[in-house]
């Protein structure tokens, strides 16, 4: 026979699992934010609201948003935030959009297709172009000579580090 501690931590750990999306829905955090004048990109300093075509964001668990002129810093933030911002940390990060190219919509990071080494220059240079569709990283890949593309979970320090 299962001890009942066993059953209690089981439907807990079950309501947890179950109410953190909903909890983020409710709270909003899921819903991309726009930036204002005075937002500014935190890992290069740029004001971001000139760059609307590039815009990426987090959205933290406690409300807080943080904007960027580009995948490229945004990436940076998400792989070092752990050591730069340890209060805030991966751990606490609800939501992740960025804009997706051919129509300027915001669309969730997570699902994106991020197309690396082509020829469209960002607002500091090369840049991972992100895209809603495998179709459409495909296409501008090979139109603007892409070298590659990588998912959300793909990108990496190394991969970053061949942007500069």
């Amino acid at each position: 026979m299962v001890p009942t501690v066993f059953w209690v931590g089981l439907l807990l750990s079950c309501a947890v699992l179950i109410a953190s999306p909903i909890i983020s829905t409710i709270r909003g955090l899921d819903v991309p934010l726009h930036p204002g004048e005075k937002d500014r990109c935190p890992v290069c300093g740029m004001f971001v609201a000139p760059y609307p075509e590039w815009i990426g964001q987090v959205r933290h668990g406690d409300g807080t948003t943080v904007f960027f002129d580009g995948c490229k810093d945004l990436f940076k933030y998400l792989l070092s935030v752990d050591r730069s911002a340890p209060e805030k940390g991966r751990k606490t990060v609800a939501a992740v959009f960025v804009t997706n190219y051919y129509d300027g919509e915001i669309i969730a990071a997570r699902t994106a297709f991020f197309v690396f080494g082509s020829d469209v220059m960002g607002p500091m240079g090369p840049e991972l172009v992100p895209h809603r569709t495998l179709d459409a990283a495909e296409d501008f890949m090979e139109d603007h000579d892409g070298r590659g593309i990588f998912r959300f979970d793909e990108v990496t320090e190394a991969v970053l580090r061949e942007l500069q």
